[in-house]
């Protein structure tokens, strides 16, 4: 071998390993962003899924996975007679529950439920309904999830009127906030106002 194909092979050696950690680096700028994209979206779920799995990985591919579902689903806010028929089932509901809290509880999980079809969310267990709240109301999702924890709770006959109380706010605020009303002058309604101090 000659100088000049010497020469050459260091060359070509030199220019393969400098692509390398090109490809390398943006390799891993891409799952920085990714990452920073998916705390950012998910706040609190995503540590909660990233727990859940023990790796990063398999978690970032999880929250990538229902955002492409979502994105995939026909969401649509309501009509503002549907609206106002919901609104309507909340109040009545929210009457009867000093005189029985465990039925405001499971009437409070159905309503939400029959809001989400409305809007366009599959008919699915809590889990996956969960996961679908998740992509869009992030911050919802936990006490969503702290609701459903007490009804199946009450269910065993051992959530105390307090905890039943709370179950019925954490269910109004993602109902408040799935309450997206269409408008001709706009396509979104304000934003609900957050949860009262009492059911």
């Amino acid at each position: 071998m000659n100088m000049n194909d010497h020469q050459t092979w260091i060359v070509a050696a030199v220019v393969i390993v400098a692509l390398i950690a090109a490809v390398a680096f943006v390799v891993r700028e891409h799952r920085r962003r990714q990452s920073q994209h998916l705390q950012r979206r998910f706040g609190p779920e995503y540590a909660r899924v990233l727990e859940a799995g023990g790796d990063r990985s398999k978690a970032e591919a999880e929250l990538l996975a229902r955002e492409k579902r979502v994105a995939r689903l026909n969401i649509v806010p309501l009509a503002p007679a549907e609206a106002a028929r919901f609104s309507e089932a909340w109040r009545v509901l929210q009457t009867r529950f000093v005189d029985n809290p465990r039925v405001t509880v499971a009437e409070a999980d159905d309503l939400v439920r029959d809001l989400m079809v409305k809007r366009g969310y599959p008919m699915a267990d809590f889990e996956h309904r969960a996961a679908d709240i998740s992509v869009d109301h992030p911050q919802l999702v936990e006490t969503y999830r702290a609701a459903q924890a007490i009804a199946v709770r009450d269910q065993r006959g051992e959530a105390s009127t307090e905890e039943l109380r709370k179950a019925v706010v954490y269910y109004r605020s993602l109902f408040d906030e799935l309450l997206d009303v269409r408008s001709p002058s706009r396509p979104k309604a304000p934003a609900p106002s957050r949860v009262a101090a009492h059911p």
